[in-house]
């Protein structure tokens, strides 16, 4: 493949910053290591030019979940225009804060109070520190992936590998003090018996249980449903973190599809269309322990996180989003489905239809074939991995187009099986599969 600029401008990032990126899931070595254009100019639609000019389509993860309309929507762009030509900060308060609380509350009518911050992982410490704070106890029981900070990787004190089942496997808790060992205890999706185990073993200990309501896993057995009772039971707060799922499936949260609602409910990623801005929502006694705790910080107040969340969630409203993204992401998934049958691959589809995904089955060998799917791809013209996160201008000529360009590579991909040479035609190295050290 042609050197790109991107792949220059990565290799000197990673002298000048620890990791490279700012995000674990922008690294160039997560997708192809050596040839990913890494770095972009410019952002349109589903439409997106590297540093060199050259321009693809994205169909993967759409700047990992959070522009949900498409890059670059008019509507929210000339709301943040507005508010920073207005004043992005100031001394007095925006009242846009207010409009977005009630448009929230209106969505969540179960909750009464709501607080912001800008990033999904300290939305979750928020929410953490308000539900402990509430409880007054100090152990939490959690499900899922829920972000960077001590509370959360803590559990990997105890054991390195407890949180390998939550989305990243090999999160290092060094830096995260020992004395949290014991405090954050996973528990597996549709595990509920692992749930009681765990409130058995820490009987009247657990203050708070955190789970997303869903990811990848098909929901069974009235599982959300029983770890609301559990929590009910023990008087523990129940956080749901629809900080990845949320606004996909109807406007709100993807728990809303089981009829049971959480104390608080926290959301990122798509509330703004790609603007920093998070949102935890809960019932008004059990937010307003945050008052008992010091909860703060500057630019939690800047205006244009909230501006382009009001446009953001009205037009997920006005224009029906989540039924667009639900039928965009079924035929997606139908698409693979299908092309892994002609060609006789052993090809998953998991996930929600916004959030589609698929893993080619082959042991060892499955992360290899990835990586050549996302070279072979790229050379194609787009921008494309395992996981396909749709946005509202994804439609179905582009989805059409780009599985006419999958038929293609996952018939080299069923060749190169055949010949057993698919290490031979990757150009690179193997994407990473885990968190790791980059040098």
């Amino acid at each position: 493949m042609e050197k790109n600029k991107g792949e220059e401008l990565w290799k000197e990032a990673k002298k000048l910053i620890p990791g490279g990126s700012q995000l674990l899931s922008k690294r160039a070595e997560l997708f192809l290591p050596e040839h990913w254009p890494a770095y972009y100019s410019k952002a349109k639609g589903v439409d997106v030019w590297d540093i060199d000019g050259k321009k693809y389509i994205d169909m993967s993860i759409m700047g990992v979940g959070a522009c949900i309309l498409g890059y670059a929507d008019k509507d929210v762009n000339e709301a943040v225009k507005k508010a920073v030509d207005n004043g992005s900060m100031c001394t007095l308060n925006c009242p846009e804060e207010v409009e977005l609380a009630k448009l929230l509350l209106e969505l969540h009518p179960w909750a009464g109070m709501v607080r912001y911050a800008k990033a999904g992982g300290e939305a979750m410490s928020v929410a953490v520190r308000i539900a402990r704070a509430y409880s007054k106890k100090d152990k939490i029981a959690f499900c899922g992936y829920h972000g960077w900070n001590d509370w959360y990787l803590a559990a990997n004190l105890a054991d390195d590998k407890n949180l390998d089942g939550h989305l990243i496997p090999g999160l290092a808790p060094t830096g995260v003090p020992r004395c949290l060992k014991g405090t954050a205890i996973p528990f597996e999706y549709n595990d509920i018996d692992t749930l009681r185990k765990i409130i058995k073993q820490n009987y009247g200990e657990i203050g708070v249980i955190v789970l997303e309501p869903i990811r990848h896993q098909k929901h069974k057995d009235n599982f959300i449903k029983k770890v609301a009772e559990i929590a009910k039971e023990i008087s523990a707060v129940l956080i749901f973190d629809e900080i990845t799922t949320g606004w996909r499936l109807n406007p709100g949260g993807a728990y809303k599809e089981h009829n049971v609602n959480p104390d608080i409910v926290v959301y990122g990623k798509a509330m703004a269309n790609g603007l920093p801005i998070s949102a935890i929502v809960g019932k008004k006694d059990i937010m307003d322990a945050a008052q008992t705790s010091f909860i703060s910080s500057t630019f939690w107040t800047e205006r244009t996180g909230t501006a382009a969340a009001i446009v953001t969630i009205k037009k997920i409203i006005s224009h029906n989003v989540p039924e667009h993204l639900i039928r965009i992401g079924k035929l997606a998934k139908k698409g693979w489905a299908e092309l892994a049958k002609k060609h006789g691959l052993k090809l998953e589809v998991m996930g929600i239809d916004p959030l589609a995904t698929f893993h080619l089955e082959y042991g060892e060998d499955s992360q290899l074939l990835h990586t050549l799917f996302t070279q072979e791809m790229l050379k194609r013209g787009y921008l494309a991995s395992k996981q396909f996160y749709v946005s509202y201008s994804h439609n179905e000529k582009i989805v059409s187009s780009y599985l006419e360009k999958v038929d293609e590579v996952l018939g080299i991909i069923k060749a190169a099986l055949e010949k057993g040479n698919a290490k031979d035609l990757l150009e690179g190295p193997v994407a990473h599969t885990k968190f790791k050290r980059l040098n």
